[in-house]
Protein backbone atom coordinates (compact mmCIF):
# COMPACT_ATOMS: atom_id res chain seq x y z
CA UNK A 1 0.00 0.00 0.00
CA UNK A 2 1.11 3.42 -0.27
CA UNK A 3 1.90 6.18 2.51
CA UNK A 4 -0.88 8.21 3.49
CA UNK A 5 0.00 11.81 3.08
CA UNK A 6 -0.61 15.00 5.44
CA UNK A 7 -4.10 15.91 5.35
CA UNK A 8 -4.45 18.11 8.51
CA UNK A 9 -4.44 21.22 6.29
CA UNK A 10 -7.81 19.73 4.63
CA UNK A 11 -9.48 18.94 7.81
CA UNK A 12 -8.85 22.71 8.69
CA UNK A 13 -10.26 23.59 5.38
CA UNK A 14 -13.44 21.66 6.52
CA UNK A 15 -13.97 22.41 9.61
CA UNK A 16 -13.82 18.24 10.42
CA UNK A 17 -12.53 16.75 13.83
CA UNK A 18 -12.63 13.29 15.02
CA UNK A 19 -15.38 11.93 13.09
CA UNK A 20 -15.51 8.97 10.90
CA UNK A 21 -15.04 10.06 7.21
CA UNK A 22 -17.12 8.49 4.43
CA UNK A 23 -15.65 9.07 0.56
CA UNK A 24 -17.13 9.33 -2.61
CA UNK A 25 -15.09 10.25 -5.57
CA UNK A 26 -16.27 10.11 -9.20
CA UNK A 27 -18.33 11.96 -11.66
CA UNK A 28 -21.54 11.58 -13.54
CA UNK A 29 -22.95 11.22 -10.17
CA UNK A 30 -26.41 9.75 -11.17
CA UNK A 31 -25.07 6.62 -12.87
CA UNK A 32 -22.73 6.42 -9.83
CA UNK A 33 -25.63 6.32 -7.37
CA UNK A 34 -24.57 9.49 -5.54
CA UNK A 35 -28.23 9.96 -4.67
CA UNK A 36 -28.34 6.16 -3.05
CA UNK A 37 -25.22 6.94 -1.12
CA UNK A 38 -27.32 10.03 0.41
CA UNK A 39 -29.82 8.15 0.92
CA UNK A 40 -28.07 5.23 2.87
CA UNK A 41 -25.61 7.61 4.85
CA UNK A 42 -29.10 9.66 6.28
CA UNK A 43 -29.92 6.53 7.81
CA UNK A 44 -26.30 5.94 9.38
CA UNK A 45 -25.93 6.82 13.62
CA UNK A 46 -22.31 7.38 13.94
CA UNK A 47 -20.58 10.52 14.04
CA UNK A 48 -19.51 10.90 10.44
CA UNK A 49 -18.95 13.47 7.33
CA UNK A 50 -19.83 11.59 3.99
CA UNK A 51 -17.54 13.99 1.90
CA UNK A 52 -18.37 13.74 -1.74
CA UNK A 53 -15.53 14.37 -4.40
CA UNK A 54 -16.13 15.00 -8.18
CA UNK A 55 -17.12 17.46 -11.05
CA UNK A 56 -21.55 17.12 -11.41
CA UNK A 57 -23.41 19.59 -13.40
CA UNK A 58 -26.44 19.45 -11.14
CA UNK A 59 -24.42 19.71 -7.65
CA UNK A 60 -27.32 22.11 -6.66
CA UNK A 61 -30.09 19.20 -7.15
CA UNK A 62 -27.48 17.59 -4.88
CA UNK A 63 -26.92 19.86 -2.39
CA UNK A 64 -30.79 20.29 -2.17
CA UNK A 65 -31.40 16.65 -1.89
CA UNK A 66 -28.74 16.15 0.96
CA UNK A 67 -30.68 19.09 2.70
CA UNK A 68 -34.47 17.61 1.85
CA UNK A 69 -32.57 14.02 3.95
CA UNK A 70 -31.44 16.41 6.63
CA UNK A 71 -28.01 15.52 6.68
CA UNK A 72 -26.75 19.06 4.81
CA UNK A 73 -24.52 19.32 8.06
CA UNK A 74 -22.80 15.83 7.39
CA UNK A 75 -22.38 16.12 3.80
CA UNK A 76 -19.43 17.74 1.76
CA UNK A 77 -19.33 18.15 -1.88
CA UNK A 78 -16.04 19.26 -2.36
CA UNK A 79 -16.49 19.62 -6.74
CA UNK A 80 -13.35 18.41 -8.39
CA UNK A 81 -9.96 18.36 -6.63
CA UNK A 82 -6.56 17.90 -7.74
CA UNK A 83 -5.28 16.27 -3.69
CA UNK A 84 -7.83 13.61 -3.88
CA UNK A 85 -4.69 11.45 -2.29
CA UNK A 86 -5.40 13.58 0.72
CA UNK A 87 -9.08 12.77 0.72
CA UNK A 88 -8.68 8.94 0.71
CA UNK A 89 -5.73 9.36 3.30
CA UNK A 90 -8.02 11.01 5.61
CA UNK A 91 -11.54 8.69 5.10
CA UNK A 92 -11.86 5.31 6.27
CA UNK A 93 -14.80 3.99 4.43
CA UNK A 94 -15.12 4.51 0.58
CA UNK A 95 -18.68 4.17 -0.59
CA UNK A 96 -19.53 3.70 -3.93
CA UNK A 97 -22.95 2.30 -4.88
CA UNK A 98 -22.50 2.65 -8.84
CA UNK A 99 -25.29 1.38 -11.12
CA UNK A 100 -23.43 0.50 -14.16
CA UNK A 101 -19.26 0.47 -13.96
CA UNK A 102 -17.10 -2.22 -15.75
CA UNK A 103 -14.25 -1.66 -13.38
CA UNK A 104 -13.86 1.33 -11.15
CA UNK A 105 -10.24 2.20 -10.46
CA UNK A 106 -11.33 4.50 -7.46
CA UNK A 107 -11.88 1.25 -5.77
CA UNK A 108 -8.37 0.28 -5.80
CA UNK A 109 -7.29 3.85 -5.22
CA UNK A 110 -9.37 3.36 -1.75
CA UNK A 111 -7.98 0.35 -1.26
CA UNK A 112 -4.30 1.49 -1.67
CA UNK A 113 -5.00 4.08 1.14
CA UNK A 114 -6.18 1.53 3.59
CA UNK A 115 -9.93 2.39 3.01
CA UNK A 116 -12.21 -0.37 3.51
CA UNK A 117 -14.49 -0.03 0.14
CA UNK A 118 -18.49 -0.42 -0.41
CA UNK A 119 -19.78 -1.11 -4.17
CA UNK A 120 -22.46 -2.53 -5.77
CA UNK A 121 -22.31 -5.85 -7.71
CA UNK A 122 -23.06 -3.81 -11.02
CA UNK A 123 -18.99 -2.44 -10.43
CA UNK A 124 -16.72 -5.02 -11.81
CA UNK A 125 -14.47 -4.19 -8.98
CA UNK A 126 -16.95 -6.05 -6.79
CA UNK A 127 -15.36 -8.98 -8.05
CA UNK A 128 -12.14 -8.71 -5.93
CA UNK A 129 -13.82 -7.68 -2.50
CA UNK A 130 -15.40 -10.09 -0.08
CA UNK A 131 -19.26 -10.39 -0.91
CA UNK A 132 -19.43 -8.92 2.52
CA UNK A 133 -18.78 -5.62 0.88
CA UNK A 134 -21.30 -6.04 -1.89
CA UNK A 135 -24.48 -3.89 -2.32
CA UNK A 136 -26.88 -6.09 -4.35
CA UNK A 137 -27.94 -2.84 -6.00
CA UNK A 138 -27.53 0.91 -5.63
CA UNK A 139 -30.19 0.69 -3.36
CA UNK A 140 -29.50 -2.01 -1.35
CA UNK A 141 -29.66 -0.80 2.40
CA UNK A 142 -29.29 -3.75 4.25
CA UNK A 143 -25.91 -3.11 4.01
CA UNK A 144 -26.64 -0.19 6.85
CA UNK A 145 -25.92 -2.99 9.75
CA UNK A 146 -22.74 -3.60 8.58
CA UNK A 147 -21.35 0.14 7.69
CA UNK A 148 -22.47 0.86 11.24
CA UNK A 149 -20.05 -1.92 12.24
CA UNK A 150 -17.53 -0.78 10.25
CA UNK A 151 -17.63 3.03 11.29
CA UNK A 152 -17.04 2.28 15.05
CA UNK A 153 -14.00 2.61 16.92
CA UNK A 154 -12.71 -1.28 16.19
CA UNK A 155 -8.97 -0.80 15.62
CA UNK A 156 -8.77 -4.92 15.57
CA UNK A 157 -11.50 -4.97 12.60
CA UNK A 158 -9.53 -2.30 10.85
CA UNK A 159 -6.05 -4.07 11.07
CA UNK A 160 -7.25 -7.14 9.44
CA UNK A 161 -9.45 -5.66 6.82
CA UNK A 162 -6.61 -3.35 5.83
CA UNK A 163 -4.63 -7.00 5.73
CA UNK A 164 -6.73 -8.22 3.34
CA UNK A 165 -6.81 -5.34 1.09
CA UNK A 166 -3.06 -5.61 0.82
CA UNK A 167 -3.59 -8.88 -0.11
CA UNK A 168 -6.02 -8.15 -2.90
CA UNK A 169 -3.79 -5.57 -3.90
CA UNK A 170 -0.65 -7.87 -4.38
CA UNK A 171 -2.87 -9.96 -6.39
CA UNK A 172 -4.07 -7.66 -8.92
CA UNK A 173 -0.18 -6.09 -8.96
CA UNK A 174 0.86 -9.70 -9.98
CA UNK A 175 -1.93 -10.36 -12.56
CA UNK A 176 -0.82 -7.06 -13.65
CA UNK A 177 2.88 -7.84 -13.65
CA UNK A 178 1.73 -10.98 -15.39
CA UNK A 179 -0.34 -9.68 -18.32
CA UNK A 180 2.26 -7.18 -18.91
CA UNK A 181 5.45 -9.65 -19.56
CA UNK A 182 2.90 -11.77 -21.76
CA UNK A 183 2.43 -8.93 -23.97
Amino acid sequence: LVEKVEFSALKEEFGLEDEKIILYVGSGFKRKGVNEALELVSKLKNNFKFIVVGKEKKLKYYKEYAKELGIEDKVIFTGPRDDVDKFYSMSDLFLFPTRYEPFSNVVLEAMVYENVVITTKQNGASEILDERFHMKSANDFSILTWINELLKDNKELREILIEQNKQIIDIVKNSENNTNSNN
